[in-house]
């Protein structure tokens, strides 16, 4: 049987959700997951990964006002400022997108004793994604987005007050073209120290 954790408002400590932590297999899975996502997802051109990444900003945006009332009910900010967060998330990722080809390109290094240098830009694997509960919003996507673009896969531990949140980012990002780009893992501090 699965360990519940209870997402209580902070207005007046009512329930307004659940989520089922992940033991020590779920976490190995979902992992293992990323990492294949990760060997497929690496080999894409920045064009792509742009592509199927807008797809997943795409998705997200449709359940906006959903994820806005839930970031409300989680953690008490009024919905006009969650509404503002979606909105400004959005304008956050469409920039990244904006910019990925530019900012991912090689940088040639001026040439030295007769050496042609580049910087280049490579994936690194599974980023995993420690997310805040005051911008549930904000503070993943500064990491996500970038990530993704970059070639690499990306696990999410939302806090334990917004859980709901990292929910909602595995159900835009995580089931797109190349499955599991992003996994959302409610995990305890302990799995979360083992895991990193």
């Amino acid at each position: 049987m699965r360990t519940l954790l209870e997402v209580k408002s902070p207005y007046d400590g009512s329930v307004v959700g659940t989520v089922a932590l992940d033991g020590e297999d779920a976490v190995d899975r979902k992992l293992e997951a990323a990492r294949t996502a990760f060997s497929t997802w690496r080999e894409l051109d920045v064009a792509e990964r742009c592509r199927i990444v807008a797809q997943g900003l795409e998705r997200f945006m449709a359940a906006g006002e959903e994820v806005a009332r839930d970031i409300s009910l989680q953690m008490g900010k009024p919905i006009t400022q969650a509404l503002r967060e979606v909105e400004t998330m959005r304008d956050r990722a469409v920039w990244a997108l904006e910019h990925a080809a530019e900012s991912l390109a090689p940088e040639p290094v001026p040439v030295e004793n007769g050496l042609h240098r580049r910087i280049e830009h490579v994936p690194l694997g599974v980023v995993l994604d420690i997310a805040a509960w005051n911008y549930p919003l904000l503070v993943p996507i500064n990491v996500i987005v970038p990530a993704l673009l970059a070639g690499n896969v990306v696990a999410l531990k939302h806090s334990s007050r917004t859980p709901l949140t990292g929910e909602a980012f595995a159900r835009a990002f995580g089931d797109l073209e190349v499955p599991d780009l992003l996994v959302s893992l409610n995990v305890t501090r302990q799995t979360a120290d083992r895991i990193i």
